[in-house]
């Protein structure tokens, strides 16, 4: 691991760490079973072989659509 020659100061520290940005998984539709669940691209592999259980990620229907209730 990298240590620092010097004290880093409390500004340069807390700009570098506003910097960062989380992303979202990338999301890809696949067809287990008959019905289209949206899983993590690295999961596929273990959708397909069974590795992963489906019925508690969300099918591809269910996410598109909006939870919120039209008045």
């Amino acid at each position: 691991m990298a240590v620092p020659k010097r004290k880093l100061s409390r500004s340069n520290t807390r700009h570098r760490r506003s910097a960062w940005k989380a992303t979202a998984p990338q999301l890809v539709t696949v067809r287990v079973d008959g019905r289209d669940v949206r899983v993590p691209r690295p999961l596929v592999a273990a959708v397909h072989r069974g590795l992963v259980d489906v019925d508690s990620l969300p099918t591809a229907a269910a996410a598109g659509s909006s939870t919120r209730r039209k008045a």
